[in-house]
């Protein structure tokens, strides 16, 4: 992407499905968030996410990316509905996706199917937290397996959301404001 500090995450070059709920209403605003759906990231995430998704697929899964990239007016909006710096990150502070560092992912089974992971994505509740002995066990398994993948592929986790992975020292790298995706005007 010609002028961008980011690359373009494709589906075909990755070997991820790439579903971003923010380009539709099918997420916790309700509404398409993203003017467009394309999913970017910066280089040094894009290959720690290509890394993953070679060690999901010897393993016989797939990722699924649900956000990578995150536009300010969207991290903004975000926010705005949920004030709630265990899920969401402060808007004047920034957020680890709008350095372009920050991926949201689970894993599909050799026929395309999700894991169960105990919540859905974006469910801002305890049950989402990683750390968690009351889900059953093989929600505990997928839960582990997806953080192993993401961990040895360079990745970090956060304590509360099994779907966000994120670069080591991510605060390091500086907030972007791309215009490879934006956020819908209100």
């Amino acid at each position: 992407m010609a002028g961008s500090e980011l690359v373009e995450i494709t589906s075909s070059q990755y070997r991820v499905d790439i579903d971003l709920v923010y380009a539709t209403a099918n997420n916790f605003a309700g509404r398409p968030v993203y003017a467009q759906a394309r999913c970017a990231l910066r280089p040094e995430a894009a290959a720690c996410l290509l890394h993953a998704a070679r060690a999901a697929y010897r393993a016989g899964y797939r990722l699924k990316v649900f956000d990578a990239y995150r536009p300010p007016r969207a991290q903004q909006i975000f926010w705005a509905l949920c004030p709630d710096p265990r899920y969401i990150a402060d808007a004047s502070q920034g957020s680890n996706h709008t350095r372009g560092v920050a991926v949201d992912v689970t894993l599909m089974d050799a026929h395309g199917k999700p894991l169960d992971m105990g919540t859905g994505f974006d469910a801002m509740e305890d049950l989402s937290h990683h750390d968690r002995d009351d889900l059953p066990q093989q929600v505990q398994r997928n839960r582990c397996l997806l953080l192993g993948i993401m961990l040895q592929a360079g990745f970090c986790s956060i304590a509360t959301e099994w779907w966000h992975y994120e670069l080591p020292d991510s605060k390091s790298y500086a907030l972007l404001d791309d215009s490879v995706v934006t956020a819908v005007p209100e």
